[in-house]
């Protein structure tokens, strides 16, 4: 007779109070994670959040309260979870898992790893530490009604990064600068904007038109004109922004009439930009002003204030008041201090609401709620408290499951929005075998990457391709010379004077082999480089043999019924993606990366991956293989927003 604690077989139950398992992440899924443990059993547990508590938490963490905003999330979910259970052992570290403090030493004191995370960076750190560590991690993520759950375990199942990962969406400076057709380019503008006046000033970021686009060859007739643009006020040849911005006093007059007259004008030059667009349409403060009637208010419409969208003058006046609070916020911080931009933070938000629809006005879109730019702005996807908690039972039981020894037991489930053929919301599917290709897992990893070693530079080596690529912490490169010629060291200060050099002053060419070692991940990388001079405008380097960008046809219907008949999960699940904010799924800008930190068909010829240097996004990926869902951020700006507000699609 099998003997029970509750509803589990007493030798379970023995185990789960012995076990030591970490959880990495206390936000949306985190919190209903940690209630789930302790409730189940669990006894000994240590929780990282590197976040604090946000009042737009509330609404689904459930282990937090109005009064713990500002605090340790991991600390409040400790001390909240221990009120269900005051005898567990709760260990909570307000920090990031990505810290070197957390080696692989450290991830072998535990028997089981749970991932609640928010970004790809650190999903694929903790990734890396639990092959290293062999120890079994769930992964899970959400994206609003739609979730996953799976199971990783070296030399048993994929790891999280054996299916690479679709390439960003991402758009051309000149795009951006010079002819933008989509909102979510002009939103992307005035962010950009909002930091040359205020901010961090970014090269990259640069929102003046673009005079190298090669598409916008000079009329040699246009010279008279080109001369008048550049004579006024705002001409945009000045060497910083901010500069010039400070020498007018922030004045909103001035700053409106370069941005929306002076740059369009200069635009409007560029004539063979608009042989097959419509032309921009200047606008004028003062026009705009005369036309308007005294105290004149934008005409109110139905439903909340947030999603209402004003007139041109509307957003004038909004732009005005913005740049006035905003320059008196710089004031009040001092000389030579800056502004960092944040979604919720009023001023901030309605200077890229108002600069946006202004420049959607002026290429002729329809202009956008604040609600909306928010969304886009803020890549924001609504964060659903059922589906939370969903996931997080989901990884209980798979938890279960291998701790009972059952290892092939697990399975991948997938939480879907509606009921599939077979009137199911969660389809459960057999784990894949690790891909022998893969650059993290496979026995020997090992990639092709195609750059031109006579402008790529070693810090560009080490942060965009190392680092933001191929999710390094800290790479040591040596390259297979024959001498073993040290490239770059994790020591500082070691190989600092090699930064700004090229690749090629180390005789570096077509065909060369570096080995890059990340002793934190206990990981190792061949990297075979492809000279080459034929890359793209604003294309840094390519992965070669990379997964297409694009997912092919979904399958019929018959074929998602043979395929969940015969248990093959690769066609299983409908094919579904996320839409990222106001259904726009065109989004770039991130503005979280929380380091408390989510495949692709083998009938697809392989292609390789273009990676742009300009601010990219996580959200709206599609998978080519099944729907997977990856709460993520990008890597690239830090927004301090929670876990769950920031999702995507994987």
């Amino acid at each position: 007779m099998v003997q029970l604690v509750g509803s589990l077989r007493k030798e379970l139950a023995d185990s789960l109070s012995s076990c030591k398992v970490l959880v990495v992440g206390a936000g949306g899924i985190g919190c209903e994670l940690l209630k789930n443990l302790v409730l189940t059993g669990f006894k000994n547990i240590d929780v990282i959040d590197l976040d604090t508590i946000d009042v737009s938490n509330l609404n689904r963490q459930f282990l937090f309260q109005k009064k713990h905003v500002g605090k340790s999330k991991a600390q409040v979910a400790k001390e909240s979870a221990l009120q269900f259970c005051p005898g567990a052992n709760i260990t909570a570290y307000h920090d990031s898992i990505m810290n070197p403090d957390y080696n692989v030493e450290f991830f072998r004191k535990f028997m089981l790893v749970m991932n609640a995370l928010d970004n790809r960076a650190a999903r694929n750190h903790v990734n890396r530490m639990c092959l290293a560590a062999d120890i079994p991690l769930i992964e899970s993520g959400t994206a609003g009604y739609l979730g996953q759950v799976t199971v990783i375990k070296k030399g048993m199942t994929e790891c999280y990064e054996c299916q690479p990962k679709p390439a960003q969406k991402t758009f051309p400076g000149c795009t951006i600068r010079n002819t933008p057709s989509e909102p979510i380019h002009c939103i992307v503008w005035a962010k950009y904007l909002f930091n040359q006046l205020f901010g961090e000033e970014d090269a990259d970021q640069e929102v003046s038109p673009d005079t190298a686009d090669p598409e916008a060859a000079w009329n040699p007739e246009d010279t008279a004109a080109r001369a008048t643009a550049s004579e006024q006020d705002g001409d945009i040849r000045r060497v910083s922004t901010k500069e010039w911005a400070r020498s007018t006093g922030y004045d909103p007059v001035k700053l409106f009439n370069k941005l929306f007259k002076d740059d369009i004008m200069y635009l409007l030059t560029m004539d063979k930009l608009w042989k097959k667009r419509k032309a921009p349409a200047p606008l004028d403060w003062q026009q705009l002003e005369n036309n308007a009637h005294p105290h004149e208010e934008s005409p109110a419409t139905s439903g909340l204030k947030d999603q209402q969208v004003l007139d041109v003058w509307g957003y004038c006046r909004l732009f005005r008041h913005s740049v006035e609070t905003l320059r008196a916020q710089l004031q009040e911080k001092g000389e030579g201090s800056e502004l960092v931009w944040d979604k919720d933070d009023p001023p901030a938000m309605d200077f890229v609401t108002a600069a946006a629809n202004l420049r959607m006005n002026i290429f002729s879109m329809n202009m956008k709620s604040r609600f909306d730019v928010k969304s886009m702005a803020g890549n924001i996807i609504p964060a659903i408290a059922t589906t939370n908690a969903v996931i997080a039972g989901l990884i209980v039981l798979e938890g279960l499951k291998i701790l009972s020894g059952e290892l092939e037991s697990c399975r991948t489930i997938f939480l879907n929005k509606c009921p599939n053929l077979r009137k199911k919301l969660l389809v459960p599917c057999i784990l894949d075998k690790p891909s022998p290709n893969c650059y993290v897992c496979a026995s020997k990893p090992e990639v092709t990457v195609k750059v031109n070693v006579q402008k790529t530079t070693v810090l560009c080596l080490q942060d965009k391709i190392l680092k933001e690529r191929f999710g390094m912490v800290a790479p040591d490169v040596q390259i297979e010379d024959g001498k073993g010629t040290i490239l770059i060291s994790s020591e500082e200060g070691e190989t600092e004077t090699n930064n700004n050099k090229f690749l090629s002053d180390f005789g570096i060419r077509n065909g060369s082999r570096l080995q890059s070692d990340d002793f934190l991940q206990d990981y190792t990388l061949l990297i075979n480089v492809l000279h080459t001079e034929e890359l793209e405008r604003d294309v840094e380097f390519e992965v070669v043999g990379e997964a297409p960008d694009k997912a092919p046809p979904p399958q019929t219907n018959q074929e998602e019924v043979n395929s969940i008949t015969n248990g093959n999960k690769d066609s299983a699940q409908p094919s579904t993606s996320s839409k990222a904010a106001a259904d726009d799924d065109d989004i770039m800008i991130v503005d979280s990366d929380e380091e408390v930190g989510a495949p692709s068909s083998s009938a697809a010829p392989p292609t390789a991956t273009k990676r742009k240097h300009q601010e990219d996004s996580e959200t709206g990926e599609t998978s080519t293989k099944r729907p997977r869902t990856d709460q993520s951020a990008a890597a690239t700006a830090a927004d301090n927003d929670d876990d769950d507000d920031i999702i995507a699609l994987d």
